[in-house]
């Protein structure tokens, strides 16, 4: 923060963790219909990220302006194989969406 009036978004969140709240993007069916309709981005996120650490962590890293942020947690299924039985991780979900015009390309691919 060697900026003379850093942004609120500086000022509140450490950088570092703000790096560490997105886990991965999720690149699904639903996700891309989402994403078509009303222009959010969905990502898998740490458990204890709040929606504000989300908004900033994805402005700081793809530079865009993000307009809302809606959060779902999904329980971790159980399952069995045989005779053991496991369970799956608790996952949290955040659909980030994006101002009017503004779009994330997380193919990899040069635009």
């Amino acid at each position: 923060m060697s900026r003379v009036n850093p942004t609120p978004a500086e000022r509140k969140f450490d950088e570092g963790r703000l790096m560490q709240v997105l886990v991965a993007p999720i690149v699904s069916e639903k996700a891309t219909q989402v994403a078509d309709k009303t222009n959010a981005v969905t990502f898998k996120v740490l458990q204890d990220a709040t929606k504000p650490e989300i908004k900033a962590a994805v402005e700081l890293m793809f530079k865009v302006e993000v307009t809302g942020v809606s959060v779902v947690n999904t329980k971790g299924k159980t399952k069995r194989f045989g005779r053991s039985v496991g369970r799956r991780d608790n996952v949290r979900k955040a659909y980030v969406t994006l101002k009017e015009g503004q779009e994330l390309n997380l193919s990899g691919e040069a635009a």
